[in-house]
């Protein structure tokens, strides 16, 4: 029987590949940190696409894995002790995979929580704020008359790109000389947030230098490039 037989969400969207870690996603800000995190770590795994805009992520056979009706979602048909393992929020599946592989967390147990708080920055403050950016200023609530919510957001999400432009300012990653699962958090959102929400002057990006050098780093590695464009 195959080890993906008890979740059915793969009876909705079937496995070619059962022996590979299952993806559950669609290339948002949240989505492309696992595509990103599984193309830079090698791991072979299968990719399914879960259209939120028709609400797919609301179906029953999702929702059994992921009771959030969020993406992304994974199944790792090789999880601990062998036996598969369904998990879903982005960051808990970055520390996972990073668990699993031994790379982009250092080994260091200083530097390991170190770098876990970074990703608690982003899961916490970056993509909430950012994402209320998008809401407010391009999609539906720009029809708000009442500007005070993105303004709110606007100064929250300059506040924040200000602590991430002091963290980067004698670093080549946030942390440090190690590319991490920080960096793979955060990337989609500050890329997001000037591209797709059409923000970078609402925010005024160009006060952010070494986040902006940060992010051209970032948008250079292959991995990176192949994992924004999946599924």
């Amino acid at each position: 029987m195959s080890p993906l037989a008890d979740f059915p969400i793969t009876r909705r969207w079937p496995a070619k590949h059962p022996d590979r870690i299952q993806l559950y996603s669609l290339p948002t800000p949240n989505g492309v940190k696992v595509s990103i995190m599984l193309e830079e770590v090698g791991l072979p795994y299968e990719a399914h696409r879960i259209d939120i805009m028709q609400n797919e992520s609301q179906l029953p056979a999702f929702l059994a894995l992921n009771p959030n009706g969020k993406i992304p979602a994974l199944i790792d048909p090789a999880g601990p002790g062998g036996e598969p393992l369904g998990l879903f929020e982005s960051g808990a599946i970055l520390m996972y995979l990073a668990e699993k592989t031994g790379k982009f967390m250092p080994a260091d147990p200083a530097r390991r929580w170190e770098t876990i708080q970074w990703v608690f920055f982003q899961m916490a403050g970056i993509g909430p704020t950012f994402g209320q950016v998008g809401y407010f200023h391009k999609f539906a609530g720009r029809e708000i008359e009442d500007k005070r919510p993105l303004q709110r957001y606007v100064a929250e999400s300059q506040r924040l790109l200000g602590v991430l432009d002091a963290r980067l300012d004698d670093r080549t990653w946030l942390m440090g000389d190690d590319y991490t699962i920080a960096d793979i958090a955060t990337v989609g959102w500050v890329r997001n947030l000037i591209g797709f929400y059409e923000a970078r002057e609402l925010v005024q990006f160009h006060r952010y230098g070494h986040v902006a050098a940060w992010l051209d780093r970032v948008l250079a590695r292959p991995a990176v490039q192949r994992g924004l464009a999946i599924p």
